[in-house]
C-alpha cells in the first residue's frame, strides 16, 4: 500500500479527480488494523465530509495518531475548530487584509475565502492563507471575514469535497498535487531513506545561525547517512508535513513564522529542533532571569526595569554597579543591548529600548576577554568555543549605525579542555529548558562560571563550531533526530 492515504466517505467522491491507488474509505481505514503493523511512516489526508465528534471521520484522525501515522487534520485541530476557537492575525497581516478588501471593493459585511492545503485562488491573500494553515493545518477550510480595519477573521470552518464546485475542484486537485507529489508518483525503486528532514532557513538572513558551508555539510552528511534532508523556506510551510522532522536554521522568535512552524511540526508528531517550548523559554531573557534565580544557577546580578516605573541611574547602579547593561528580552546577535554609564545614557537607552518592550533587563557589567559558548545536545556537551570581544568593543558583535557589523575572533576548544565548572553549569542550566540543541553563553569571573543566556538556536558555522569535531558534529545532530524518531515509533 502507498505511503500516502487519502480517506473518503465513499470512493465515488473521487470521481472528478485522477485515478490513484492512494484512496481508501474511512470505514476501511478504521477496520484495517494491519495498517498499524506496516513498516514505513504513512501520511493520511482525511477528506471525510463529517468530522463531528464520534463520527467515522473523527475517529480516523484519532486512530491515525495512535497508529503512528501523520494525519491532516489532526484530532486536536478538529476539536479546536468544532469549539469555534479563532486566530488573530498580526498587525501586518491585518493591514494587508484591509488593503486587499479596499482594492477589490468588497462591500459585503461578511465575505469568504476557501483554503486548499494553505493556498487560495485570490491573488494577494497568499500570506494570510499560509498563516491560517500554519495554525489550522487542514486540507480544506472556509474562512469568513468582515470588512473592518482590524481583526477581520470571524470564523474558520472545515470544508468538504462535496461543497466544491467545478472550478474549486480543479483548484483543489492542483493544490493537492503541489502539497504532496507522492500521491501521483509511482513508488521509488531505490531504498527508502531512514527518515526525511526539513531544514528551515532564510537565504536572505543577514546573521543566520548557520553559514552556507555548514548547511551544505549537513546535507552532505545526511546523504551519507541515508537521510533525506531538504532545504525549505517560509514559502514551503504547506509542505512541512511531508517530512518526519524539522531542523530550524534561521533565527527563531515568538510571534514569528519560525515559532508557528515549530508548533505545527510538534502538533503533527514531528521531531523538531527548536521545539516550541524551548523557543518560548530561551528567546525571552526575562524568563531566563527568573529561571536562574529560582534554580540557583550562577548568573550576573540582574533586575527588571518597567516602563511604568520611574527609573533613575542612581537607583539601578546602587544595585548593579556602574556601568550596567540594558537588554530587550528577545534580542540576539548583540542587538537590543546598551551599556549605561550615566543618567543621560540611561534616558537615551530607555527611550530607544522601551519602544520595543515594556520590560527591560538590567544586568551588571562583567567584562571578560571572551565568552564561553557551550553547545549542548540532549543534555550532553557537543562543542565549546571562546567568543572574543570585537576589538576595542565590549561585545562580541559591534554594530554601526551604517548597518555594517564586525565581530571578534573565535577559538573552538575540545570538550576535554573546557573547565569542568563551565561544562557542569551549562548542562545544569539547559536541564531546565529541554533535551534539544542549545548554546549556553557563559563567563568565568574570579573562578566562578556564570550563565549569561541560553540560546535555543545556537550558531553552527562551518570552520567554527565544527572545527574540532568536523563532520562528526553533523552526524551527532542527525543521529539525535533518528533516535528521537525511533523512540516515538517504539
Amino acid at each position: 500500500m502507498n505511503n500516502v492515504l487519502i480517506l473518503l466517505d465513499s470512493l465515488n467522491d473521487w470521481k472528478p479527480y485522477y485515478k490513484t491507488s492512494s484512496i481508501l474509505t474511512v470505514s476501511d481505514y478504521l477496520k484495517n488494523k494491519s495498517l498499524q503493523k506496516e513498516k514505513g511512516s504513512k501520511f493520511v489526508i482525511n477528506l471525510s465530509n463529517d468530522y463531528s465528534y464520534n463520527s467515522e471521520g473523527y475517529y480516523c484522525s484519532l486512530l491515525a495518531q495512535t497508529r503512528g501515522h501523520k494525519v491532516i487534520p489532526g484530532v486536536d485541530i478538529i476539536n479546536k475548530l468544532e469549539a469555534g476557537a479563532g486566530v488573530r492575525m498580526d498587525r501586518n497581516l491585518q493591514k494587508l487584509c484591509y488593503q486587499w478588501i479596499q482594492k477589490n471593493n468588497i462591500t459585503d459585511d461578511i465575505w469568504y475565502l476557501n483554503l486548499y492545503f494553505g493556498t487560495c485562488q485570490e491573488k494577494g491573500l497568499e500570506k494570510i492563507a499560509r498563516f491560517i494553515f500554519e495554525n489550522y493545518p487542514a486540507p480544506l477550510l472556509r474562512i469568513s471575514f468582515n470588512t473592518r480595519v482590524k481583526n477581520q477573521i470571524e470564523s474558520i470552518q472545515l470544508l468538504s469535497l462535496e461543497q466544491l464546485n467545478d472550478e474549486e475542484q480543479s483548484f483543489f486537485a492542483e493544490a493537492l498535487d503541489r502539497f504532496n507529489k507522492k500521491v501521483w508518483r509511482a513508488p521509488q525503486t531505490v531504498k527508502s531513506a531512514r527518515y526525511s528532514l526539513a531544514v528551515l532557513y532564510d537565504p536572505e538572513e543577514k546573521f543566520p545561525p548557520s553559514n552556507k558551508q555548514a548547511i551544505n555539510k549537513l546535507l552532505e552528511v545526511a546523504k551519507k547517512m541515508d537521510i533525506h534532508a531538504e532545504l525549505i523556506t517560509e514559502e514551503d510551510a504547506t509542505r512541512l508535513m511531508e517530512f518526519d522532522a524539522l531542523f530550524i536554521r534561521t533565527t527563531t522568535s515568538l510571534n514569528h513564522y519560525t515559532f508557528r512552524l515549530s508548533q505545527l511540526a510538534r502538533q503533527n508528531g514531528m521531531v523538531v529542533i527548536d521545539d516550541p517550548l524551548s523557543i518560548i523559554r530561551c528567546t525571552n531573557k526575562v524568563f531566563l532571569n527568573e529561571l536562574f534565580e529560582k534554580e540557583k544557577i550562577p548568573a550576573p546580578l540582574s533586575m527588571l526595569i518597567f516602563k511604568s516605573n520611574e527609573n533613575t541611574f542612581e537607583q539601578i547602579s546602587s544595585q548593579l554597579g556602574s556601568p550596567f547593561i540594558l537588554k530587550i528580552p528577545d534580542g540576539s546577535f548583540s542587538f537590543g543591548m546598551k551599556k549605561v554609564t550615566n543618567e543621560a545614557e540611561l534616558e537615551a537607552a530607555l527611550d530607544l529600548l522601551f519602544e520595543k518592550s515594556s520590560i527591560l533587563l538590567a544586568q551588571e557589567f562583567t567584562p571578560t576577554e571572551f565568552d564561553w559558548r557551550i553547545g549542548i545536545l540532549n543534555g550532553e556537551p557537543l562543542f565549546a568555543c571562546k567568543y572574543y570581544m570585537a576589538k576595542g568593543h565590549w561585545q562580541i558583535y559591534c554594530h554601526y549605525d551604517s548597518g555594517r557589523s564586525r565581530c571578534g575572533l573565535v577559538d573552538t576548544i575540545p570538550i576535554y579542555q573546557v573547565p569542568r565548572k563551565v561544562l557542569d553549569t551549562a548542562v545544569k542550566a539547559t536541564s531546565f529548558i529541554g533535551k534539544g540543541l542549545y548554546g549556553v553563553d557563559m563567563k568565568m569571573v574570579n573562578d566562578r562560571a556564570m550563565v549569561i543566556e541560553i540560546n535555543d538556536n545556537p550558531s553552527i558555522d562551518h570552520g567554527i563550531e565544527d572545527a574540532v569535531l568536523g563532520d562528526d558534529l553533523y552526524y551527532r545532530i542527525l543521529n539525535h533526530f533518528g533516535r528521537m524518531l525511533d523512540m516515538k515509533h517504539f
